[in-house]
């Protein structure tokens, strides 16, 4: 089984902070309690960069419409 981006970023982010509890266990306690609270705050911004894309994506779309219904194949 290939090991996905997603899986190694975890990994990554686990053993930093496996190595910042031994090193300074408080700031590992509360990076382990502000990491939801920071990803909570920055949903909003994930919703902005999707709703931006899909924009920007229909408006590609709206724009080669023409050559696609002329059959150009690109």
């Amino acid at each position: 089984m290939p090991v996905r981006g997603a899986q190694v970023k975890l990994l990554i982010f686990f053993v930093a902070w496996c190595l910042l509890l031994v090193l300074a266990w408080p700031i590992a306690v509360l990076v382990l309690v502000l990491a939801p609270v920071i990803w909570l705050l920055s949903l909003p911004f994930h919703l902005l960069v999707l709703c931006v894309s899909a924009t920007f994506a229909l408006i590609k779309s709206l724009l080669f419409l023409p050559a696609r219904l002329l059959g150009y194949r690109g």
